[in-house]
């Protein structure tokens, strides 16, 4: 089966649009969101859920969430951005991947990842009548963009509320968020968020 073209099928649906519909924006993480920001927010207002209970230790987490509420409040945007940040239970993702912890990253697990996060935006979009739900998880060279969106259309019919579909690492969108990142001097870390993800990562380097 040929691959779809999520960044064409995102184009056709931002040109059909009438008015500023409200985005529930599920974000990974500042540097992901960035360009994510600073394109959709031309054409929706965003609220950006800030759900991942795979981050570990809670440090980084907290990190990760100080350095995205201050993305928020100093990127120059034409539509409101809003930031909720979701409660920390790390224990709601080692349920979901158990039995998976030696699959190698970008693989199944990820994969279970992907919709427990995206699942959590789902249910809040609904919850809170947003028109739309996305997510900046496609905006990564690393992450699999097909899969990711999906997910996201599968869980649109589940819970009655439309899916964004997206690949922002298309147009240059992922060294856009590296341009941004620099120019807001935003913390980029070497490693997915779980555990998983950096021994892997501290392996490749040698650590």
């Amino acid at each position: 089966m040929s691959k779809v073209n999520y960044q064409y099928k995102l184009d056709e649906l931002i040109n059909s649009l009438g008015c500023t519909p409200r985005l529930l924006l599920h974000s990974c993480c500042a540097p992901c969101s960035s360009y994510c920001l600073e394109y959709l927010s031309q054409y929706f207002s965003i609220t950006v859920l800030y759900y991942n209970p795979n981050i570990s230790p809670k440090e980084e987490f907290i990190k990760r969430a100080e350095e995205q509420q201050r993305l928020i409040s100093q990127m120059k945007v034409k539509n409101p951005v809003s930031l909720v940040v979701d409660e920390y239970d790390a224990q709601e993702f080692f349920d979901a991947v158990k039995g998976m912890e030696h699959i190698k990253e970008g693989g199944e697990r990820c994969f279970v990842c992907y919709r427990l996060r995206l699942g959590r935006a789902a249910e809040y979009a609904k919850k809170y009548n947003f028109d739309y739900f996305c997510t900046t998880l496609s905006i990564s060279p690393l992450k699999n963009a097909q899969k990711i969106n999906e997910i996201g259309e599968e869980l649109s019919e589940i819970y009655a509320v439309r899916f964004l579909p997206s690949d922002f690492k298309k147009k240059g969108g992922y060294q856009r968020s590296v341009e941004l990142s620099r120019e807001y001097d935003l913390y980029r870390q070497n490693y997915c968020g779980c555990v998983f993800s950096k021994a892997e990562s501290n392996t490749e380097q040698g650590e």
